[in-house]
């Protein structure tokens, strides 16, 4: 299935609209998705797993401390990171404020990777971020790596596990003002995809309509008709209560 920039963020707005959350933001999420399905990283897929769980999830603000002088740690409470990342990034820059790094430690979160349009963003303005987190399947370990003024990752995974330090529901993030040694951050990672082939897909959807799986966009087209049915029933009752 090949579609618009425009019908998919409308999609995945309509079907977050849906479910009727405090936490997040509608438009920001469409674009975090879009952003990740335009470089081949499958951002429907992503948001139509996390939209399976969304609505179990507690719908409350994340406890944000700082624990050291350029670390921050925050909780989840097992969300989506969809919900939250776009406002912890926002306190973590003006935390950042006199420091040449940061490190913002998320736990207990989901859906790690749709931070991927959130760091992108960093990217542009100059400041390098990596995040990096543990899964409990194949691939065991991902690692992304985007220097200041890029617009693709460099994307890292690895099967080696260390089943001491694992964390199954965390991620790391770290910004610094200066690049990231690629190279040292990368060792143990044994597959890496090439930042170049991430432009190509990103400059191909832009001219050719973004490509999703047929069953994906399906699932996602279902999920954005769930606001649409229950608005009709809510007018009906309504337009019932006032004759």
């Amino acid at each position: 299935m090949i579609v618009s920039h425009n019908e998919l963020v409308a999609a995945v707005n309509k079907a977050f609209l849906g479910m009727r959350r405090a936490c997040g933001e509608a438009d920001i999420i469409a674009n975090m998705v879009a952003d990740l399905q335009i470089v081949g990283l499958h951002g429907v897929r992503h948001f139509n797993n996390a939209s399976a769980f969304m609505g179990l999830e507690r719908d409350c603000p994340a406890d944000i401390k700082v624990t050291g002088e350029n670390t921050i740690e925050v909780d989840l409470h097992n969300c989506s990171l969809a919900c939250y990342l776009p406002v912890v990034m926002d306190y973590a820059i003006e935390k950042m404020v006199g420091f040449k790094s940061l490190k913002i430690e998320i736990n207990n979160c989901h859906n790690r990777w749709l931070a991927f349009s959130e760091l992108v963003k960093l990217a542009a303005k100059g400041i390098a971020c990596t995040a990096k987190w543990d899964n409990g399947s194949t691939p065991n370990r991902t690692l992304y790596v985007l220097n200041g003024g890029r617009i693709t990752p460099e994307l890292f995974f690895s099967d080696e596990i260390n089943t001491f330090e694992q964390r199954l529901h965390d991620m790391t993030i770290e910004l610094s003002v200066g690049d990231f040694d690629v190279a040292r951050l990368s060792e143990g990672y044994s597959i890496h995809v090439d930042p170049n082939k991430l432009a190509q897909a990103q400059n191909s959807a832009w001219k050719n309509g973004i490509f999703i799986e047929d069953g994906e966009w399906s699932t996602l087209k279902k999920n954005a008709t769930a606001i649409l049915v229950e608005s009709s029933e809510q007018s009906v009752k309504g337009a019932g209560g006032l004759t």
